[in-house]
């Protein structure tokens, strides 16, 4: 560089703001002092697996065979990266595809991606895809209709995507049992798409939306948002109607982790495809007429054309999808049928103990749920929860974080993992907390 101290290098920088005297760092240590520390740092930390826990609000805790990171850390496999080389990239073109017809088959729509970021990510993605294809036939050629509890962050990623194309979210309103208001979905017809989510965020299954695609008629795209591990008792959406299926695939494959890394699940309907994001993998005949597996419709993509991509991802969530196909596969449809009825019924068994507690009663009464359902209490959520905190319990989640209006409420999950045990800790502590409300 030409210069001739680091001073010289930093001469820019004013001599009132730099700093003379050594970072407060502590003395260099081997490597065998640094495991110590680490460990001593992390032995501070509270998991999911420590305690009871019935947090909710979008990821699963969920128990992932160990067969599954051992295939994931084969070197085969180990990259995020899209193998753009088909012929010396076969293996993974093919655990691809089968990621994309495990999806397919679970959603009941003939055509998946490879995966996107997450499930809001792919809401968001599935609502700029149908505006693409709508807009110009549409009536209302600028509005699409969101359910009005979609999780706000959620919400905020759909606007985030849509702000520059001057699309007007409009939200489609519910009743008092959680449901859609069927009677105000026409309002919906000759917009550019509905975005609905089954089960919604708290938990509810609502069988009135399997006739919302005949209200709102063919020249509007309905998406749905669901819990995956749901479709293996519940009708999947694309054989009522959906023409776009979203979703988080996180509890196939990878545990919560902090919030990440997980990936979406997109599926969508053939004349979706040449607008849908991300990446396809199709199966095809070599020169030779050998089977092969290919990216396909490569040119709706960000490394062929940018400026008239359909998306911007690139290297997406592959190695986490593959990890989430390794899952399906290893559990099968007869497994993953068994996994939901297993969340079913730690939900029920869950939402009966709860209600017995006198003071405490369901948001949405009569309502079938899937993992989560939400509670009102006669004080404050967030105190509620600090106390089954004291108590070793992760209660749950306040739902007065996400609209102010529900700060009594708070939104109960269960899963697979959820024993008699945790259900008889999560009662004491409420029981124990309503009685030190009523001193």
């Amino acid at each position: 560089m030409g210069m001739g101290s680091i001073d010289e290098l930093f001469s820019d920088i004013p001599e009132d703001i730099r700093r003379e005297s050594p970072l407060p760092l502590p003395e260099p240590q081997s490597e065998e002092e640094i495991w110590d520390d680490a460990k001593r740092l992390l032995g501070a930390n509270v998991g999911l697996d420590d305690r009871p826990s019935f947090l909710a609000a979008g990821l699963a805790r969920n128990f992932v065979p160990t067969m599954v990171g051992m295939l994931a850390t084969r070197g085969e496999f180990l990259t995020s990266y899209t193998p753009y080389q088909p012929e010396v990239s076969q293996g993974m073109l093919q655990a691809m595809w089968e990621f994309q017809t495990m999806v397919s088959e679970l959603v009941g729509l003939p055509v998946a991606n490879v995966s996107m970021y997450d499930a809001s990510t792919a809401a968001a993605e599935a609502i700029t895809c149908a505006v693409r294809v709508h807009r110009r036939k549409a009536s209302q050629d600028n509005v699409v209709y969101v359910s009005e509890f979609v999780p706000p962050q959620r919400l905020e990623v759909i606007r985030n995507y849509t702000q520059g194309s001057g699309l007007d979210i409009k939200m489609l309103k519910h009743l008092e049992n959680g449901h859609v208001d069927m009677s105000l979905a026409a309002e919906a017809a000759g917009c550019c798409a509905v975005y609905v989510e089954q089960p919604s965020s708290f938990g509810i299954l609502d069988p009135g939306l399997m006739g919302l695609k005949e209200i709102i008629g063919g020249g509007t795209a309905l998406i749905v948002g669901v819990d995956a591990v749901s479709l293996g008792i519940v009708k999947p959406p694309g054989r009522w109607g959906a023409d776009i299926v979203v979703g988080e695939g996180q509890p196939f494959g990878i545990g919560p982790t902090a919030g990440g890394p997980i990936y979406g699940l997109f599926a969508c309907g053939e004349s979706y495809v040449r607008q849908m994001p991300g990446r396809i993998v199709g199966l095809t005949r070599d020169v030779d007429g050998k089977r092969a597996f290919t990216l396909t419709l490569s040119t709706r993509e960000q490394h062929i054309r940018r400026h008239r991509a359909t998306s911007n991802i690139c290297s997406n969530e592959t190695l986490i999808a593959l990890m989430g196909a390794m899952h399906m596969a290893l559990l099968g449809p007869r497994g993953i049928e068994r996994l939901a009825l297993r969340v079913t019924s730690a939900t029920e068994a869950t939402k009966r103990a709860v209600t017995s507690i006198e003071g405490i009663e369901l948001v949405d009464p009569g309502a079938s749920n899937f993992r989560e359902f939400a509670v009102k209490l006669p004080g404050e959520a967030s105190n509620a929860l600090a106390h089954l905190d004291s108590k070793g319990v992760l209660g749950g989640f306040d739902l007065g974080v996400w609209w102010d209006f529900m700060s009594t409420c708070l939104l109960i999950g269960a899963d697979e993992r959820t024993s008699e045990s945790d259900i008889d800790a999560l009662v004491a502590g409420l029981s124990s907390w309503l009685k030190e409300a009523d001193r």
